[in-house]
């Protein structure tokens, strides 16, 4: 429900800003533009520090009254993304968010994005990592099967099979915002082992909706998926996938593995945007991740946390 204005100071620092001036309520992202440390409003020409949001000049007036200013976001610019902390009831950053050194060393190169709009609560999104009994039904049939949920479980497919075992846990203090899925893949074609296709995912989920792919494979190398859930609406995410992969391995291995990665998410997708929340469920024994999981996530809920009159347990906003 926020808007926002991202702008880049000439000395190439980033900044976040409340996006409406406070003059008159112009869109400083819309025709605004960068001078010097400030972005300029397009309506009159005020001009707001990025840093702490202070109005610097008013070009027709002959005094900057004290309180003229825009809020300001903390954000930070790592791994290639400018990242914005939000808190409900305006608390500061808790937490910084981990570089990846070959990112940062390039190492690692940029090989391609995907982009989902997904109509479902940003809970629901990362408690699929604890969910380990869904890999093995929803994302056994092979990709060849495609993402369409009518058509992944068609004989044509059959003799392909992924094969997944992973574990989740939270991390300790000081990471506690933090958690671990560890995935091994391997997949079979006719029942026969293919070690080609065996590869290790180390999954790490820093807050609510940043994670990290981190991709081993024997021959093909080390890469990385960057995953960031955006909450757009109240039930409605933009999901961001980016792969960045060893500059010495062809492109077309991690365009591949990244369009895998899209199918199976597509997937899941299907589920989300048709899905209902139980506070409740039904559980068996072997799902108690799953509880795990909303009890470590609860963490990113404060008391002031938007609800609505109707919502009671339920996440279906």
């Amino acid at each position: 429900g926020e808007q926002l204005a991202a702008f880049r100071t000439q000395d190439g620092q980033a900044y976040v800003v409340d996006a409406y001036c406070p003059h008159l309520g112009a869109d400083l992202a819309a025709g605004g533009r960068v001078v010097g440390d400030c972005i300029e409003c397009p309506f009159h020409g005020w001009q707001f520090q990025g840093e702490d949001g202070k109005c610097t000049r008013i070009p027709y007036a002959e005094k900057v009254p004290d309180f003229a200013r825009v809020r300001p976001w903390p954000s930070c610019e790592v791994n290639g993304m400018l990242l914005v902390w939000y808190h409900c009831e305006g608390i500061g950053p808790t937490w910084a968010v981990p570089e990846q050194r070959e990112i940062t060393t390039k190492e690692w190169v940029f090989r391609g994005q995907t982009e989902h709009l997904v109509d479902t609560h940003i809970q629901e999104i990362p408690e699929n990592a604890a969910d380990s009994a869904h890999l093995a039904f929803l994302h056994e049939p092979a990709i060849l099967g495609g993402s369409d949920l009518r058509y992944t479980r068609s004989k044509l497919w059959d003799f392909m099979k992924h094969i997944w075992k992973a574990e989740w846990q939270p991390e300790p203090e000081p990471n506690e915002h933090c958690s671990r899925l560890l995935v091994q893949h391997s997949a079979t074609i006719f029942g026969k082992h293919i070690s080609l296709m065996d590869l290790t995912v180390s999954v790490r989920q820093v807050g609510p909706g940043l994670v990290f792919l981190i991709f081993e494979h024997a021959f093909l190398g080390h890469g990385i998926i960057l995953q960031t859930v955006t909450p757009l609406e109240p039930l409605l995410q933009n999901v961001v996938h980016k792969i960045y992969y060893q500059k010495n391995v062809p492109a077309i291995i991690p365009k591949f593995i990244l369009r895998a990665e899209c199918i199976q998410f597509e997937r899941d997708i299907t589920i989300w945007n048709n899905k209902r929340y139980l506070p409740k469920p039904l559980l068996v024994r072997e799902d108690s991740s799953i509880q795990k999981h909303r009890r470590w996530y609860s963490q990113f809920y404060s008391q002031k946390s938007t609800r609505l009159p109707v919502q009671k347990e339920g996440l279906d906003w």
